[in-house]
């Protein structure tokens, strides 16, 4: 078994491990995307940026640098968050965790208010989105 293993092993160094796409028979070949698939993705694309220009538009409320907005929505996205469901009231809670500091999570609690008034219904469903920070669910002077 241990020469069986090492002419495996040999078989194996003697593979290219990169090939170029001459040396792709054609149905091999990657084929670019569709018209239809480039302008739906390009759509997509542009509803995402216009969202987050919104939302940059409403965090420079509360900023005193407007060029930090654009860093603090990156840092927003990368928290975590706890999704929570309530079928009975009808709501979709997404509440998120802390951020780098205090200024940031009261930029952030204004975010969630902005939201909120907006009454977003979950695609597909009939969740209201709502939006809170953990800690706004325990006070600061309350033992956890």
């Amino acid at each position: 078994m241990q020469a069986e293993l090492e002419l495996l092993k040999a078989k194996r160094k003697a593979i290219e491990r990169h090939i170029t796409v001459a040396q792709l028979t054609e149905e091999q070949r990657f084929s670019g995307l569709s018209t239809q698939t480039k302008h739906l993705i390009d759509t997509i694309k542009m509803i995402a940026y216009r969202a987050e220009t919104s939302m940059v538009h409403i965090l420079r409320e509360h900023m005193s640098r407007d060029d930090d907005a654009r860093s603090l929505l990156r840092a927003i996205y990368n928290a975590d968050a706890d999704l929570l469901p309530d079928e009975e009231n009808a709501t979709l809670t997404v509440r998120l965790h802390h951020l780098a500091n205090h200024r940031d999570d009261e930029t952030l609690r204004h975010l969630c208010a902005e939201l909120n008034e907006t009454e977003t219904l979950f695609p597909g469903t009939n969740l209201r989105l709502v939006y809170n920070l953990v800690s706004s669910q325990n006070p600061g002077d309350q033992e956890v």
